[in-house]
């Protein structure tokens, strides 16, 4: 199986990164932090920053990455600190979720798949978001200009208010854009929705 270049790219940038000590929390992850609870599945986890920081605050992990050199870290350092973190290598734009959670997490992911890729597997990340469960979802938005890293079929721009309707029904807990400056005046733009699922009605006697 061809490895995505975007995969490619992020692999060669952990290598880096866990080499250099490169490992504190983006602001996406900080915002992710105080919602986290119960068994958490951090959807694209990266060098698993967010999902390390889980399990030490009492969190049981689901980390999953396409990856190799960030699975490896994260299983290490998990099995060097006694952490419960379950992390596996997968293809995350086919991969399918056999088990509810109380959080979801996914942070910088969606983006990289085609749309209809990256909304089967968005709606799948909602369904498995236990009733009354949070789920956390940041993407890249219309407005973004720096496009290097992206293939140029295979990637996905959401509008920047299409979140919200995709979680209707839901209780929108905080909607945030944010700009950052890329190279050559460019620009990423941000959202990160994170939205709580609405209790399952009780059925009446």
């Amino acid at each position: 199986m061809k490895i995505a270049s975007s995969v490619q790219f992020f692999d060669s940038q952990f290598q880096q990164q866990v080499r250099g000590g490169g490992l504190e929390l983006n602001p996406f992850e900080l915002a992710a932090l105080p919602h986290l609870r119960g068994r958490v599945l951090d959807f694209g986890c990266g060098l698993g920053n967010l999902a390390i920081t889980a399990a030490k605050r009492g969190c049981s992990v689901v980390a999953l990455d396409a990856s190799h050199a960030a699975i490896e870290h994260i299983r290490h350092v998990a099995a060097n600190d006694g952490l419960p973190i379950e992390a596996a290598e997968v293809d995350l734009r086919n991969y399918e979720l056999t088990e509810d959670f109380d959080t979801v997490v996914s942070i910088g992911l969606l983006m990289f798949f085609d749309c209809p890729t990256a909304f089967h597997q968005l709606a799948q990340l909602q369904s498995r978001v236990r009733p009354g469960g949070t789920a956390v979802i940041n993407v890249l938005v219309e407005g973004t200009t720096y496009l290097d890293m992206f293939d140029v079929h295979g990637h996905c721009l959401f509008t920047r208010d299409e979140m919200l309707g995709r979680f209707a029904g839901w209780n929108v807990l905080s909607y945030e854009y944010r700009d950052f400056a890329a190279p050559t005046n460019r620009i990423k733009s941000f959202v990160t929705l994170i939205a709580q699922k609405p209790l399952v009605p009780c059925a009446l006697p």
